[in-house]
């Protein structure tokens, strides 16, 4: 039996990919820079697992943190140029999710 082998590489992307919360997140910042509890509101993620996966994407060089030395100090998150270029993936997923997913009923 013939097997396909999987590059290691697009199994880490699927990994990082496919963790919860993880693509809304990116969804969320393809708009611009957000502060913590915009994201945490918009999308009804517990503060606790948005700071890890937020965490996760900063050390992935996915998301950039940036504190802004005010008072209070003001701290926004956005994407960096790695991060920008999962924009025409993210966009894709949300063309087919609008072309192939029904709407849920409340």
């Amino acid at each position: 039996m013939n097997q396909s082998i999987i590059c290691p590489r697009f199994e880490k992307a699927m990994g990082i990919l496919s963790q919860r919360w993880t693509g809304l997140i990116l969804y969320q910042l393809l708009s611009g820079p957000k502060r913590f509890c915009a994201l945490e509101s918009s999308m009804g993620i517990s503060g606790r697992v948005l700071s890890e996966r937020l965490k996760d994407l900063e050390n992935l060089d996915i998301v950039k943190r940036e504190v802004f030395p005010e008072t209070p100090v003001r701290i926004e998150y956005s994407l960096t140029e790695k991060g920008k270029a999962l924009q025409p993936i993210i966009k894709e997923i949300e063309k087919w999710s609008q072309t192939w997913l029904p709407i849920e009923p409340n």
